[in-house]
């Protein structure tokens, strides 16, 4: 499987540089719609100094840490938001007969996928710890690469569980609209700001909050995190991400052996 997987990326290297105009097009869109969210918060809390005791350069850090995650799981896992798309057109029959994990086979599937968002998004993060006087340890950066991974996790899982959804209602392009910019949305905020209700949401339903919110509260030294959780909560993100992980997978396994295919 590691062979594959190093053929995986050297064909998506090859392909994006074959095609360095799309390449470059992709990159200046990354910058403007990353650009055009942080210029929004910053008109935002130019009106207003803080939202519920979070500065401009507090926010910029807790987009920095979705911003990672994010990035992380879209250059990695970015196919797994595709098995609709297979399973409507019939190409995901296709997995099924070879002898390989199908999860495997679709991460591993070559596309134009290189990573700079993932490039800007831990740029950007730099940033977001000076401009946040963060103290920069073995431990931070230790603690910090665990918050993201547990982070692309989260995104990883939701991906996954969308897709699942296809085995059985084969369009789910609604679906995962709704959940993107729920995603796009909610996490650009602190938590404590919504209802309870939505908070709730995003911290145990749909488990955003753990990308950025809790562990942007331990660094910041933020107590109040709207739900009465102690701020460590915070460091647990790569648990989360572990365990939320495990329940999609479970899940899709379960879908795989029940899928019978769209009569292509």
């Amino acid at each position: 499987m590691r062979e594959v997987y190093r053929q995986y990326w050297r064909i998506n290297l090859l392909t994006t540089l074959e095609y360095r105009t799309n390449f470059l097009l992709w990159f200046g869109f990354t910058i403007v719609y990353h650009g055009t969210a942080i210029a929004a918060l910053w008109v935002m809390l130019n009106n207003f100094p803080s939202m519920n005791g979070w500065d401009f350069n507090n926010m910029i850090f807790l987009y920095a840490l979705w911003m990672t995650a994010h990035a992380l799981n879209s250059t990695f896992f970015s196919t797994v938001g595709e098995i609709p798309q297979w399973i409507r057109d019939g190409e995901f029959d296709r997995l099924l007969v070879r002898p390989l994990d199908e999860l495997f086979q679709v991460i591993s599937t070559p596309g134009a996928i290189f990573p700079d968002e993932l490039l800007l998004a831990l740029a950007f993060l730099v940033v977001a710890i000076g401009a946040n006087h963060l103290v920069v340890t073995a431990g931070f950066v230790a603690l910090i690469a665990l918050v993201v991974a547990g982070g692309a996790m989260i995104d990883l899982s939701i991906a996954l569980l969308i897709s699942t959804v296809a085995f059985w209602f084969v369009q789910v392009d609604a679906l995962r609209w709704i959940v993107l910019q729920l995603e796009q949305e909610f996490t650009r905020y602190p938590l404590s700001i919504y209802n309870r209700g939505v908070r709730l949401l995003l911290a145990f339903v749909i488990p955003f909050g753990f990308m950025n919110y809790f562990p942007a509260s331990y660094f910041l030294h933020k107590a109040d995190n709207g739900l009465g959780l102690p701020i460590v909560i915070g460091v647990l993100t790569p648990l989360i991400g572990i365990a939320f992980l495990l329940v999609a997978y479970t899940c899709w396994r379960f879908g795989l052996q029940r899928y019978q295919g769209v009569g292509h």
